[in-house]
């Protein structure tokens, strides 16, 4: 099913005495879900590129589309997992990380479709890195609401492991940086996930009146 048809079908649940636009519905329906509640159901090719080129169409300035997305297949889901496990018995202590997280860091990515995003600023625009670095995160972002729009879990894996799984499996390029792994899947139970709360707008919103001067 398409994401059209999908974000349709839904809509139709959506509180029709809210006051809420749709678009705001979606956005604030955004929530991060972690691969262990992932089953074992492939997501389409077709919506993984509906999904990336919604990604696509995240504003940047110049144009200059600072990012590239690599989707990981085949022995990934496996390899990542065995990865992570080695890489936290390393850097981390067993009160961090105790033996009980084992089996769940080894099994973690074994349902999950594997996104790679990398980095690529581009070299004739010398935009500042932090402009080209909230272009990537807009896109992420675009992605990211796609799915809680199809009832897909979505979570945005930034950690050293990851980014470091990346580096060593993907070939980048001297200028490229590896930005971690969105994990995709298909939820095992959507009821069980609850969605964290905000801060009120009067805490995060000001309001600054110049006079005007005549």
């Amino acid at each position: 099913m398409s994401i059209t048809k999908e974000i349709t079908k839904n809509v139709e649940s959506i509180d029709v005495k809210s006051n809420l636009h749709p678009v705001s519905q979606w956005i604030r329906n955004r929530k991060s879900t972690y691969a262990y509640y992932f089953k074992d159901q492939e997501i389409p090719k077709n919506t993984i590129e509906e999904i990336v080129t919604n990604g696509l169409w995240a504003p940047t300035h110049k144009m200059t589309q600072p990012w590239r997305f690599v989707l990981l297949e085949g022995g990934h889901q496996q390899d990542l997992g065995a990865f992570m496990l080695k890489f936290y018995k390393e850097k981390l202590s067993k009160e961090k990380f105790p033996e009980s997280r084992y089996q769940e860091t080894l099994a973690y990515a074994k349902n999950a479709t594997l996104l790679a995003i990398v980095f690529q600023p581009n070299k004739k625009a010398k935009l500042p890195e932090w402009e080209e670095i909230a272009a990537i995160s807009c896109a992420v972002q675009n992605m990211w609401i796609s799915c809680s729009a199809m009832e897909i879990g979505c979570y945005w894996d930034t950690g050293d492991a990851t980014i470091q799984y990346c580096k060593e499996n993907i070939h980048l390029e001297d200028h490229e940086k590896s930005l971690g792994i969105l994990f995709m899947g298909v939820i095992e139970n959507t009821s069980e996930h609850q969605r964290r709360k905000r801060k009120s707008i009067d805490q995060k919103l000001t309001y600054n009146l110049k006079p005007i001067t005549l």
